[in-house]
């Protein structure tokens, strides 16, 4: 790892630490992920060599942040190796750009076009994971990382945590990725697909239009009576199946809320849009490739993307 220069800790990932910086020989920026392989005797585990290389197929989306190579060193301390994952750096993400929104010297909505333009960017990229069997499974406007000069969204995070063996984090550690669950998985449901994706996605696009979670749940229990006194408590006829899921409890029974009362800057397309994307019933859920084709983005010139 002599070829970089490490500037600072930018973060934790799901699976290590995440440092900002610089190739020696060509001063570019670069984020380098951090992560303790757990060996067995054959070296570097099967798993993790599965997930870099589905890695370096995705990023060939420009919507998916780019993988740019993979350093093993061994670590002189302890003699257990590390594994370095060099991506392309860029120097802000989603949730930051809301919150300069929000608390900023001049707060005020995201331009309508630059909400757009980024849910289509964010379409495109998951629908590019989809397309090759992928699930992300933790999208949040943290793992959306953005070149803000060229106005590009890009997809973080692809769920490496699987691949090297770190136990998952129970929910209550991460709360904020509550906000963005599907119901069928805060629910109990072991058997989900794309619509987990999709829910997010719908959760993120309200969130650049109100500045602010849709669903700001505090516990799993309280998270789906949010989603709930919006969306109406479902019922069989809605969702079938539901009241047998794992963790379905009597709930107080709500009626379903004029979604446009929760997105007031959003237009008619924008809520029926974002209507598709929190249907109830995952098979209902519009896909990432469906969404591209949705009115709502009739305006945008997608000859861009």
């Amino acid at each position: 790892m002599e070829k970089y220069e490490k500037l600072e800790k930018v973060g934790e990932g799901t699976y290590g630490k995440v440092y900002k910086a610089k190739d020696k020989a060509t001063g570019q920026l670069v984020a380098l992920k951090k992560t303790r392989l757990e060996m067995d005797e054959e070296g570097v585990p099967p798993t993790a060599l599965r997930e870099v290389s589905l890695l370096q197929m995705l990023s060939q989306s420009l919507y998916v942040v780019r993988l740019l190579c993979v350093e093993h060193v061994d670590n002189k301390k302890d003699g257990k190796p590390v594994l370095y994952l060099v991506f392309e750096y860029l120097d802000t993400d989603l949730k930051k750009f809301i919150d300069s929104y929000r608390k900023g010297p001049n707060p005020g909505p995201l331009a309508p076009a630059m909400v757009q333009s980024f849910l289509f960017q964010l379409c495109k990229g998951v629908a590019h994971c989809h397309s090759h069997g992928v699930l992300h499974r933790d999208l949040k406007p943290q793992n959306l990382l953005l070149d803000k000069d060229r106005g590009i969204l890009k997809i973080a995070d692809l769920g490496l945590g699987r691949a090297f063996t770190v136990p998952l984090k129970s929910y209550t550690h991460e709360i904020v990725t509550l906000w963005y669950r599907a119901p069928e998985v805060l629910l109990g449901s072991t058997h989900y697909s794309t619509g987990v994706d999709m829910w997010s996605v719908g959760c993120i696009f309200a969130e650049m239009v109100r500045r602010q979670a849709l669903f700001p749940g505090d516990s799993e229990f309280q998270q789906l009576l949010h989603i709930f006194r919006l969306l109406g408590t479902p019922t069989e006829k809605q969702w079938a199946g539901v009241t047998t899921l794992r963790d379905w409890h009597v709930y107080p029974v709500w009626e379903p809320q004029n979604l446009a009362r929760a997105v007031p800057a959003l237009g008619p397309d924008g809520v029926d849009l974002l209507s598709r994307m929190l249907k109830y019933d995952p098979a209902e859920r519009i896909s990432a490739k469906e969404a591209m084709d949705h009115p709502y983005f009739d305006s945008l010139d997608k000859s861009q993307f």
